[in-house]
């Protein structure tokens, strides 16, 4: 219900939403034929292997099961199943129309959002051991299954049927989904099933101390544990790296820990000001997220393939895209909210979905 949305959640969405634009424009930019960065900041930005890669990114995932948890928490028997298959429906559109996303704007997260949420119809109800339990093996699944392919590679074999399946056939869509793709369940899955046991915990008075120490241990272990790991055997380097790409343990550890911190930072914040503009600007953006997400692309397209009005020529230009995107969506999507309630793409997400 509108009257009970939590301010939090939306705010941290809508600030992991603005990092997502830049590192999406920074790496499509990249595609068109822009130049890396060179440098400090070159390493850092970097949409691919930096360590700001799909930080943000994760926490919109795991606001995407704050929200799920959310949806769901108030809910018994009847009412619970109805939501549930709310859940499922939900997620089964954005899976569909993600990806015919994927169709212009390759690596979208939207049809992995949307396999999130449907998977949440069956995980809204485990227990809290249970959900900790199905996010530790899809981030162990994860890692055993990139070491067993590098081992696979080292001893002369083929996993092209695992990494390089046909993509429009059941067997490249399941296996995208799930392994190969931008942001497969596994390990991703791990962050959403975090987010449902941080919805979890908001209705208890003093969650936020144990998930910065939560978010601090993982972070900074995951961190110290890769540079302490930083030299040695190939095997070595995948399993202990913090690199998006290697699906190890300590990536996932390292980005599920920035996106706790995250969470805990931001939602404090707009809990402290809850009526101040800027967080009344970042609350209705982030209830908008998905009309956001999709402006941002149209804009892209135009701008930069359309009318070729952006140079190629590095980070700059991607964050100065970004920032002029924001300013004017940030305006129109806070009046569009306040005239309507809803931005349009929810709207027919809602319809589709219930």
């Amino acid at each position: 219900m509108a009257g009970e949305r939590l301010v939090g959640p939306d705010v941290v969405r809508a600030v992991a939403l603005i990092g997502v634009v830049v590192m999406n424009y920074y790496a499509y930019l990249m595609v068109a034929g822009a130049p890396r960065e060179p440098g400090a900041l070159g390493a850092v930005v970097d949409p691919r292997v930096g360590p700001l890669a799909t930080r943000f990114a994760a926490t919109f995932v795991l606001v995407a099961g704050v929200g799920a948890t959310l949806l769901t928490r108030s809910a018994q028997g009847t009412e619970l199943r109805r939501r549930r298959v709310v859940l499922l429906r939900r997620g089964l559109a954005l899976f569909v129309v993600g990806w015919l996303v994927d169709l212009t704007w390759e690596g979208t997260i939207l049809p992995y959002y949307g396999a999130m949420f449907a998977v949440a119809a069956l995980l809204v109800v485990l227990s809290s051991r249970a959900l900790l339990v199905v996010g530790a093996l899809s981030a162990v699944a994860a890692a055993a299954l990139a070491s067993w392919s590098l081992e696979r590679r080292l001893d002369g074999g083929s996993v092209d049927w695992l990494t390089d399946p046909p993509h429009w056939t059941p067997q490249g869509l399941f296996l995208d989904t799930v392994v190969n793709g931008s942001h497969p369940l596994l390990p991703w899955l791990a962050f959403f099933c975090a987010g449902l046991l941080l919805g979890r915990s908001l209705v208890r008075p003093g969650w936020r101390p144990g998930v910065v120490g939560v978010g601090l241990v993982l972070l900074g272990g995951a961190t110290l544990a890769s540079r302490l790991a930083a030299t040695g055997s190939l095997r070595l380097q995948l399993a202990t790296s913090t690199v998006p790409t290697t699906r190890s343990l300590l990536y996932t550890a390292s980005a599920l820990g920035s996106a706790l911190l995250a969470f805990a930072l931001v939602s404090w914040l707009a809990e402290r000001a809850p009526g101040h503009p800027v967080v009344d600007v970042l609350r209705r953006a982030g209830a908008m997220s998905l009309t956001l997400y999709l402006a941002h692309i149209v804009v892209f397209r135009v701008l930069v393939d359309g009318l070729g009005a952006v140079p190629l020529t590095g980070f700059g230009p991607a964050l100065l895209l970004s920032a002029g995107f924001w300013v004017v969506a940030v305006l129109v999507g806070s009046w569009w909210h306040r005239r309507f309630g809803i931005g349009p793409a929810e709207a027919a997400y809602r319809w589709v979905g219930g």
